[in-house]
């Protein structure tokens, strides 16, 4: 008959002796809970496909570098979790100069809020002051560490998202600002149109911006919106 030495029976009994039982079941939660927080907080958000749900709903804010500025109202965005504590901008670099990374592992966004006019697309007429938009825009925000919150996605694919960017005298909503100058408008459509709770604060802006006839609003009775061009020269309605 096979006997059990009593060092083998011990340790059979110590595996399952509830201290360690308690300690296994810690370490479990550990790495559950370290996944999640590093899943939400810390890898990087390379595509649409990477923002989560989680992300969109509890509108957690990413901070990351403006690498590209193609529109009057939104930007390409390169997502750098952590910031400055992770070493971005100091140790870790954007890399600017690998095309594929900046084609294929960069965020469009969508300024929330605000339409600015029409450039020229597909032959058709560019709209009065869409080139100002775009160049009020590039020198704004573009080569810089900003803070966007995600809202939603549109029908292209892109993040409609609020924008902030540390300036001088503090940190600035892009959104505000781009209609403080009037060279974009308040949002026209209801459908698919984020605002946060800056609604009532940006439809004061224009107002605002209106009454000093600043950018688009020179134009007087001339001033045709975004969603008005787009109508007769892209839908031809």
């Amino acid at each position: 008959m096979t006997s059990i030495s009593p060092t083998t029976k011990g340790q059979d009994v110590g595996i399952l002796h509830p201290k360690v039982l308690l300690f296994s079941a810690g370490i479990a939660v550990s790495a559950i809970l370290g996944y999640r927080i590093y899943r939400r907080y810390f890898k990087r958000i390379r595509t649409i496909l990477d923002l989560t749900p989680e992300i969109l709903e509890d509108n957690q804010k990413l901070y990351g570098y403006v690498t590209r500025v193609g529109d009057g109202d939104n930007f390409r965005f390169y997502h750098t979790p952590g910031g400055w504590l992770l070493g971005w901008g100091w140790l870790r670099h954007v890399p600017l100069k690998n095309k594929i990374i900046m084609r294929d592992e960069t965020l469009m966004i969508r300024l929330c809020g605000v339409d600015a006019p029409e450039r020229a697309h597909f032959g058709k007429p560019a709209q009065p002051f869409s080139e100002d938009a775009l160049e009020w825009l590039r020198n704004y925000v573009y080569g810089r560490y900003v803070t966007i919150t995600p809202y939603s996605i549109d029908q292209y694919k892109r993040i409609v998202a609020r924008c902030q960017v540390w300036k001088w005298s503090g940190k600035k909503d892009v959104s505000a600002e781009m209609l403080k100058n009037g060279v974009a408008i308040v949002y026209e459509g209801k459908a698919n149109a984020e605002f946060g709770d800056c609604e009532d604060w940006y439809r004061r802006l224009e107002k605002r911006a209106k009454w000093f006839k600043r950018g688009v609003w020179s134009l007087g009775s001339k001033m045709i919106t975004p969603g008005d061009f787009k109508r007769v020269h892209y839908r031809g309605e």
